[in-house]
């Protein structure tokens, strides 16, 4: 059994179900999240926005060698569960013979429960292992510092951690149909409220339609933003295929990767401004994702 909250399942989670089969080659893994983050029911003023939805979490965790996955639904009384209540309720009725967490785990009320605590609980029972901090760079991976670096734009820095591109997904909506009219037609996703995204700016990346199995990456620029030179309000992610007049995209999902960072958000006080500045991104976008493909 693995336990832990999976935002984004990045490299540290990969390691920790990696030391997991090792564990016991011949034995299903079993994953424990939780759902709704803790801090969405306890304090939503300060939750975090999430790397990831439930779908996504759960598909990761499989992807990385999960057999099943139990989603535990966080609640308020969930949150009173003593360490022996929390073990007596989640982990005894699933009889684990290892029991695997990371080396910062913690758990019951007030997270008064520690790896220790854990071990304690499960003497002659079934057996505690934890995982230190993965460390890329010199820098420990973990959730916070993968969403500071979208905060910042550093979808790059966020991609070493994840293990993989940042990806935003979705059903395409209509927007408000300029860029077709100025020549790049976008695919435009509304920013899910609780959900991180990249700061505001341009990106190159790469689009794929998730209706079709075999359907490839396309080159992608992508704008993260309110769209402040017509005095846009609403956050989305409009993303322009290059090369591409003719895809059909409205209520179809879609997902949206990362690759790097263009620009900021500019304001623009005429459509011509615009128009050379959206030329210039879709130039750079090929640049980047040539040497991208290359590397």
């Amino acid at each position: 059994m693995v336990i832990g909250n999976f935002d984004g399942v990045h490299t540290g989670h990969v390691e920790v179900l990696r030391h997991a089969q090792s564990l016991a080659p011949d034995q299903p893994v079993v994953v424990v999240t939780f759902w709704p983050h803790p801090m969405h029911v306890l304090r939503p003023e300060q939750a975090p926005r999430l790397l990831t939805g439930l779908a996504d979490r759960i598909s990761l965790l499989k992807r990385a060698g999960a057999q099943q996955v139990r989603v535990v639904q966080f609640t308020r009384d969930v949150s009173t569960w003593s360490p022996e209540e929390f073990v007596s309720r989640v982990i005894t009725p699933l009889d684990p013979s290892h029991v695997v967490v990371g080396e910062n785990f913690r758990f019951g009320y007030r997270a008064a429960g520690t790896v220790e605590t854990l071990r304690e609980l499960g003497k002659e029972r079934f057996a505690v292992e934890a995982i230190a901090l993965v460390r890329v760079d010199g820098e420990s991976t973990c959730s916070t510092l993968v969403r500071t670096a979208l905060d910042a734009g550093d979808v790059e820095l966020a991609a070493k951690h994840l293990g993989r591109l940042f990806r935003v997904q979705g059903v395409v909506v209509m927007g408000d149909q300029r860029g077709r009219e100025l020549g790049f037609p976008t695919a435009n996703l509304p920013v899910p409220a609780g959900m991180a995204v990249p700061a505001d700016g341009v990106y190159a990346g790469w689009l794929t339609r998730l209706d079709d199995p075999a359907a490839e990456p396309l080159p992608a620029a992508i704008s993260v933003g309110s769209n402040p030179t017509f005095q846009g309000l609403e956050r989305r992610v409009e993303t322009y295929v290059l090369d591409r007049t003719d895809l059909e995209l409205y209520g179809v999902e879609i997902a949206v990767d990362f690759v790097a960072r263009l620009r900021g958000q500019i304001t623009f006080t005429g459509i011509e401004g615009l128009i050379t500045q959206m030329d210039a991104d879709v130039a750079r976008t090929r640049e980047v994702l040539a040497r991208a493909t290359k590397g």
